[in-house]
């Protein structure tokens, strides 16, 4: 970073500086972890020279604070897999049962939403499509913020709502599908062939349903891998070149877990593995009634705490399943 020209290319400077924040941020967890082990230490050899019932309390709630922050720190730690460290792209997609669904669908969206902020990434609109009458058809993000990738890949799969519908007037209970789609971003840095014979590539005027989430200008970009029918739109940007560009990064992203789905399902059947891929394999359940509770049903990780999952403390679901790949 003290290098002459250093600035010379921002994007590229940029990401230098977000890299080196991110390491300070682990040197930095680490040397409070050192400095809290310590102190605890140290009330342990007090308690042991004389009991004090008081200081034992505050003690044993300490430590229970300090081994939360331990198991965190050493997640983060583990999550070295190649692209886990890169920005993720989250596309969330509704599933039939129209309105019900879409609302569910911006449920959802704020629910990732709020996580992000909790853990001070930052989220931008790539493409928004309103739903009908209320809620939203699919929308694709771009959350950015070191490890983003990492973490969020454990939220793929089809998440299921069960609830008394506000848009039923005879008050019937419900049940709605989202699929969750998470895929590493690519900002030029991965070597995946694409052929310019192979596209398609249409540029429309944005919708603009999504308020501030869209520009409403005729810049919007759609390309069409035909070869594998993978399609990718963007709608974000002011500039159809810059759409364009965007739009050339999430087909990168989408090709790349496409090889990795297949490559999976390859390994699965070499093993003899049956896998159900559909509305059927959600992979988490939110009950709002006749009960409320949230469970995910690869970890069986579950709280009854549903307001809290729907403002974004999504982190017991998605530790439980990064330690369940670990081990």
């Amino acid at each position: 970073m003290t290098e002459p020209g250093f600035w010379d290319d921002q994007e590229a400077a940029q990401k230098v500086i977000n890299e080196s924040n991110a390491l300070k941020d682990v040197v930095g967890d680490f040397t409070e972890l050192n400095e809290t082990q310590e102190n605890l230490e140290m009330t342990l050899e007090l308690l042991r020279e004389e009991s004090d019932d008081e200081l034992q309390e505050e003690l044993i709630a300490e430590l229970k604070t300090f081994m939360q922050k331990l198991e965190d720190f050493e997640l983060h730690l583990l999550l070295s897999g190649e692209f886990d460290k890169h920005n993720a792209v989250l596309e969330l997609h509704s599933g039939a049962g129209g309105t019900e669904s879409q609302d569910w669908a911006s449920m959802l969206l704020r629910m990732y939403t709020r996580w992000a902020e909790q853990h001070k990434f930052s989220v931008e609109t790539i493409d928004y499509q309103a739903g009908d009458e209320a809620g939203i058809k699919s929308v694709t993000l771009s959350i950015k913020g070191h490890n983003a990738f990492g973490y969020l890949k454990a939220e793929k799969g089809v998440h299921r709502l069960v609830r008394i519908s506000p848009f039923d007037s005879s008050g019937r209970r419900h049940t709605s599908f989202v699929s969750c789609e998470v895929m590493p971003e690519f900002d030029g840095d991965i070597d995946i062939e694409i052929r310019t014979e192979d596209l398609k590539i249409d540029t429309y005027r944005s919708s603009g349903a999504g308020g501030q989430h869209v520009n409403v200008t005729d810049s919007a970009v759609r390309i069409t891998h035909e070869p594998t029918g993978t399609v990718v739109t963007c709608q974000t940007e002011r500039s159809q070149i810059k759409n364009r560009e965007r739009a050339m990064n999430l087909l990168k992203s989408k090709l790349y877990q496409l090889k990795v789905e297949e490559e999976e399902a390859r390994l699965r059947e070499i093993r003899g593995e049956q896998k159900e891929i559909g509305w059927g394999s959600q992979i988490r359940s939110y009950v709002f009634h006749p009960y409320s509770m949230v469970k995910d049903h690869r970890t069986d990780a579950e709280t009854g705490n549903v307001g809290a999952v729907m403002d974004g403390e999504l982190d017991m679901f998605i530790n439980a399943y990064l330690r369940s790949q670990i081990n």
